[in-house]
């Protein structure tokens, strides 16, 4: 399983002119080597392109993605990982997204396909990053 990150799908369906090639081939890549998978928090960042669900579902289908549930162990982690931020001067008032992404990844133990490494590899220094 490989879990991904909404930055390396938005950048397909935007063609982002920086990170298209990139990110096609590496999820093309990735899927030749195991399953590809995001979580609801992926989800709802992506979901913005999309007037309704089943139009998202679709396009993830023909992705061959699949979309996986945040375990209870991966939110709490990922409340652990908040109170960190918090400590080390962190401003933000709630749980980062990334930190149920990367928490999600590491409860898994699978790799995360990312093109923004910087909270992951602080907070989540076990998982392994697939990233440009």
């Amino acid at each position: 399983m490989i879990l991904l990150d909404a930055n390396v799908i938005l950048d397909i369906w935007d063609r982002d002119p920086t990170w298209f090639i990139w990110s096609r081939d590496q999820l093309r890549n990735m899927s030749l080597v195991d399953e590809l998978a995001i979580n609801p928090i992926v989800y709802a960042e992506i979901s913005a392109r999309f007037a309704t669900s089943v139009a998202l579902d679709q396009r993830l289908e023909d992705l061959g993605l699949i979309v996986l549930s945040i375990p209870r162990r991966a939110a709490f982690l990922a409340g652990k990982a908040f109170v960190q931020y918090r400590r080390l001067g962190g401003t933000k008032g709630n749980v980062l997204p990334d930190f149920f992404i990367g928490a999600h990844a590491s409860v898994l133990g699978c790799p995360l396909l990312t093109r923004d490494t910087q909270r992951y590899a602080a907070y989540f220094p076990s998982v392994h990053l697939i990233a440009p």
